[in-house]
C-alpha cells in the first residue's frame, strides 16, 4: 500500500527495495520496546561491510534546528567519516546507546585481530518520543543496540518499529520510514537511499504530492491547533564518489523534502541530517606517496543527486505514516495512522 500509494513522489527512478539498503553494503536493525508504558527502541544503520572504525567511512552531518541531544557529530565534522553505526533511538537514552556502540566497536576490534582503540565516537541520533513513551524510564539498554546491530539486514521493518516505535509526525502517528533513488551520471548509475525517524510536524500543515491532506483530516478530527514540536533524523546513504565537503551539499538537500511535507522547522524541531559515501573511506590503505586513495565526482554534475536527495527525503517521511500503525500516547490520545484517511 505505502509504495503503490506514493509511487508518484518524484521523478527519479526507485532502487530495487526502495529503501537505504538499495546502496550496497548498508544494512539496517531495530529493536523495539514494547511493555507497559514503554514504547520506544533503537534502529541501527550500519553504512558498509566489514570493520566500520577500520574502514571509517567518508560521512558528513548538518544541522537545520539544533533543538536535538544527538552524540558524536562535532568528530564527524572535524574528521569526515564514521567510527561507528549510526544508532538512532529516544532523548534520554542517548548516553546508553553511545555507550554500547563503544562496546560494539571494541567487540569487533578484539573479533578482527585489530588494536583495541583508546578512542571511538560513536555517532546517536535522536527524537523525543514522551507522547507515547514514558520516556523517563529510560527503558533502551546496552543489549537492545547490540541485538539491532546483530539483526541488521537489507530487508528491514518500517513505521512504528525500533527507534520509531514512539514517534508522532504531523499529529499522526510516525516511525521508521525509508526510500531510495537512481541516478545516472557520467555513464555511471549510482544509488542514494533516505531513512527517517520521524517525529515532527503540525497535522494541518501536512502536504501529500502538494495537496493538504493535513487540514482536511484535523478539520474531520477537530484537532486543536498546537505548535510544531518533536524532531526529525534523516540518514543518507549513497554509492557515489563525494568528498565530506560534498556530502554536506548533497544531505542539506534533505530540507527540500521535508517542505514539501509541510514543515517550516519550528522551534521545538530538530531537525538533524547525516550522511555517508560507500566509495570512500579514510580507513583506506596510504599510498607510496603517503596519501590516500579518494575519488569525487566533479561539482557541477552533482545536481542529480540533490534531486534524489530531496525526493527520498519526501517520500521515506510519507512510507513512515503510511506504514505505521495507530497507536494511543499516555494521556489516552488516539494517533491515527495516514493510511485511514486515505
Amino acid at each position: 500500500m505505502t509504495k503503490d500509494f506514493i509511487i508518484g513522489v518524484g521523478k527519479l527512478p526507485r532502487g530495487t527495495r526502495n529503501a537505504i539498503t538499495d546502496v550496497a553494503g548498508v544494512r539496517v536493525g531495530h529493536a523495539t520496546v514494547d511493555h507497559g508504558d514503554a514504547h520506544t527502541g533503537v534502529t541501527v544503520i550500519v553504512p558498509c561491510e566489514g570493520n566500520v572504525y577500520a574502514r571509517k567511512p567518508v560521512a558528513a552531518a548538518h544541522v537545520l534546528n539544533g533543538f536535538g541531544k544527538t552524540c558524536g557529530l562535532v568528530q564527524l565534522e572535524e574528521l569526515g567519516c564514521l567510527e561507528t553505526p549510526i544508532a538512532l533511538t529516544n532523548t534520554l537514552c542517548v548516553g546508553r546507546v553511545a555507550d554500547a556502540l563503544v562496546t560494539h566497536a571494541l567487540r569487533e576490534a578484539e573479533r578482527d585481530g585489530l588494536d583495541l582503540p583508546g578512542t571511538i565516537n560513536p555517532v546517536v541520533g535522536e527524537t523525543n518520543d514522551g507522547r507515547i513513551n514514558n520516556i523517563r524510564a529510560r527503558s533502551v539498554g546496552g543489549r537492545d543496540v547490540l541485538d539491532a546491530i546483530d539483526a541488521a539486514g537489507t530487508d528491514f521493518a518500517h513505521g512504528a518499529v525500533g527507534a520509531g516505535r514512539g514517534t508522532v509526525c504531523f499529529g499522526l502517528k510516525g516511525g521508521i520510514g525509508s526510500s531510495s533513488r537512481l541516478i545516472e551520471i557520467g555513464g555511471a548509475t549510482y544509488t542514494l537511499g533516505v531513512l527517517v525517524q520521524s517525529n515532527f510536524g503540525r497535522m494541518p500543515d501536512l502536504v501529500l504530492g502538494g495537496k493538504p491532506v493535513g487540514s482536511r483530516i484535523a478539520e474531520e478530527l477537530a484537532t486543536p491547533e498546537v505548535p510544531e514540536r518533536g524532531s526529525i533524523m534523516v540518514v543518507v546513504a549513497t554509492d557515489a564518489p563525494l568528498s565530506s565537503r560534498q556530502l554536506g551539499r548533497v544531505i542539506r538537500r534533505a530540507t527540500v523534502g521535508l517542505v514539501r511535507c509541510g514543515s517550516y522547522m519550528g522551534h521545538g524541531s530538530g531537525d538533524v541530517f547525516l550522511g555517508f559515501t560507500t566509495a570512500n573511506s579514510m580507513g583506506s590503505p596510504v599510498g607510496p606517496d603517503g596519501c590516500l586513495e579518494l575519488r569525487c565526482l566533479p561539482e557541477d554534475r552533482l545536481d542529480p543527486l540533490f534531486r534524489a536527495c530531496a525526493e527520498a527525503t519526501e517520500e521515506a517521511v510519507l512510507d513512515s505514516l503510511l506504514a505505521a500503525e495507530p497507536m494511543r500516547g499516555l494521556d489516552g490520545t488516539l494517533y491515527r495512522s495516514l493510511g485511514e484517511f486515505l
